[in-house]
């Protein structure tokens, strides 16, 4: 398991639709697996899980992305799972991060444009 977390300044709908387009774009085996989304006052929160195939792995990989705003103030957490192929311990983890590299590289992305 891998995380990529990040408190950053922006829009939640732009940043949240930005993540989404760069990651289902980003391989040609991802895919939006669900969604949640909740507002309370003015604090909104949207839960993403992605999957996709890691070819250097062999296997599927999960990412699951939680994005929580109340303004412009965001906070966005990314967590990556799967990807081993052990038993009782992981082997590799290479789709694992590769996958939430994709995720962080787009935030930063995100927020260097912003600029």
């Amino acid at each position: 398991m891998a995380k990529y977390e990040r408190h950053l300044e922006g829009d939640f709908s732009e940043l949240l639709n930005w993540v989404h387009s760069d990651i289902t774009r980003g391989s040609i085996s991802a895919s939006y697996e669900d969604g949640s989304d909740y507002t309370t006052g003015s604090v909104r929160v949207a839960v993403r899980v992605y999957e996709r195939y890691s070819m250097m792995g062999k296997n599927r990989v999960s990412l699951n992305i939680t994005l929580v705003g109340e303004g412009s103030r965001l906070f966005i957490s990314a967590i990556s799972s799967g990807g081993s192929q052990a038993v009782f311990f992981k082997v590799n983890t290479w789709g694992e991060s590769s996958f939430l590299d994709l995720c962080a590289e787009s935030v930063e992305r995100y927020i260097s444009q912003r600029r």
